[in-house]
């Protein structure tokens, strides 16, 4: 039995209700949650502090908030992180869930500051050098259940007889499957003005390797099989490079309080796919799958963030940030495909913003640290729904440390939670065989929902040096 091409001559509006008929959801998804993304990772430090380190600097990662915080060093300092990553997603609908547990080691980060002292006589104390690469993984499995109120027809299909007929496919599950990493190098310049004013910029060179799968289990009524189907489009790969700038300063407006600001350029990515796609061949007027290439260019949204700390001695100490994506991703439009995206993201982005307060209290060489983060979804919402493809996103971090003077660990504790709704199964989508030969190539013309949670539990280790 062969499937023949459904052609859809109903349109269905990107903006209207939560459809994207034609364009992966995987693709908006990754969008802003990997390119766009203000999940920052760096060393236990700065990751038991929830991030939120924009006003008070002295840790190398704090680079990726505000790159004045590189002025605050009066020593060297080199430092390496071991970070395992759990994670645990869940996809329900009804009474129904399915759980998947995943766990990475990495090196999280590795990072150096050279500081350099200059003459007694000049207002600048402090000029130094920073460098730091930060390293994440974006694994994720998403498998929601079979669902029997997810069905279709489809009246184009072929029997061993040559005749056309029409049959019913009922979900039986469908899966997203994600591999990859997510990398961020900062190349800083930071000074410390009077010990009263701390400026820097940096230099920031991100990467990604993507590896998405999405895949359909529908069950045919008429030979009541179960087939395996690939999205149109997938399983694809994407390798990308992105740059962008940052800039900023901390003020001491008196010895307990400090003010900061930072603004981060947009990142010009540069994306380079491979992707998997059913066509039809007019040699033989049959359907094959195979692969094909073609390169994107994405500009992610600008980012100012806001900070303030309130030292209170030499032993404790608080820090608040806001961080406020102040443009939307744009897709350089070449084609149907950036159009949809183009579209997309104009209308139904809002701006992304996070608040992360974060502090630190200091007993003799003992460190204890807290902090706590919140980011909001970046969708309008859309048919009742509030968190379609991100959702909220709350980040809480605890820590230790031990400071041996010219050698500290530290480690540290991070719970990530993600609620969000999971869009999945329109489309077009094929079932081939491993030479290339397609079976059956069907058209859904309707999305379905299920409740996601996503709970990233991180462990990091840091071990550094000051000389």
């Amino acid at each position: 039995m062969k499937g023949m091409l459904k052609k859809s001559i109903t349109v269905l509006s990107i903006s209207a209700a939560f459809y994207v008929s034609a364009q992966d959801i995987s693709i908006i998804k990754n969008t802003v949650d990997i390119y766009s993304s203000n999940q920052l990772q760096g060393s236990a430090k700065f990751n038991a502090m929830a991030g939120s380190m924009g006003a008070l600097g002295g840790d190398v990662s704090a680079i990726a908030v505000n790159p004045a915080g590189l002025g605050v060093f009066i020593t060297n300092s080199v430092n390496g992180t071991l970070s395992v990553d759990n994670t645990k997603t869940t996809s329900s609908f009804s009474n129904l869930s399915n759980s998947y547990s995943l766990s990475n080691t990495n090196l999280g980060q590795l990072g150096g500051v050279v500081a350099f002292e200059t003459s007694r006589t000049s207002p600048w104390k402090f000029v130094n050098i920073g460098v730091n690469y930060n390293n994440r993984n974006i694994e994720e499995y998403i498998e929601t259940p079979s669902n029997s109120g997810y069905s279709f027809q489809d009246s184009n299909l072929v029997d061993t007889s040559g005749n056309t007929v029409t049959g019913t496919f009922t979900s039986k599950g469908h899966a997203y499957n994600r591999t990859g990493h997510l990398t961020n190098l900062n190349i800083a310049l930071g000074g410390n003005y009077d010990n009263k004013f701390y400026v820097g910029g940096s230099l920031n060179f991100k990467g990604a390797n993507i590896v998405q799968y999405d895949t359909a289990l529908l069950g045919l009524d008429l030979d009541k099989t179960n087939y395996y189907f690939d999205k149109q489009g997938s399983p694809y790969t994407e390798d990308s490079n992105g740059f962008s700038l940052s800039a900023g300063v901390i003020g001491k407006v008196n010895n307990n309080f400090r003010l900061g600001l930072s603004l981060e350029s947009p990142t010009w990515w540069n994306l380079s796919r491979a992707y998997n796609e059913a066509y039809l061949s007019k040699k033989d007027n049959l359907y094959y799958a195979d692969t094909f290439t073609e390169d994107r260019t994405l500009t992610t949204p600008m980012k100012a963030t806001l900070s303030g700390a309130f030292v209170v001695n030499k032993n404790f100490a608080l820090n608040v940030d806001y961080t406020l994506g102040v443009t939307k991703p744009k897709y350089k439009v070449q084609g149907p495909a950036e159009t949809q995206l183009h579209n997309f993201f104009s209308s139904d982005y809002k701006n992304l913003s996070e608040l992360r307060v974060g502090g630190e209290y200091r007993y003799n060489n003992f460190r204890l640290r807290g902090g706590y983060g919140i980011a909001n979804s970046p969708f309008d919402s859309k048919a009742g729904f509030s968190d379609l493809y991100i959702g909220k996103r709350e980040t809480l971090g605890v820590g230790l440390g031990f400071d041996f003077n010219s050698f500290y660990i530290d480690a540290a504790y991070n719970r990530i939670k993600i609620n969000s709704t999971n869009v999945y199964g329109s489309g077009e989508y094929y079932n081939a065989t491993n030479n290339g030969n397609v079976n059956f190539f069907v058209y859904n013309p309707t999305n379905f929902t299920s409740k996601l949670e996503d709970v990233r539990d991180n462990i990091n280790l840091t071990v550094g040096f000051k000389f």
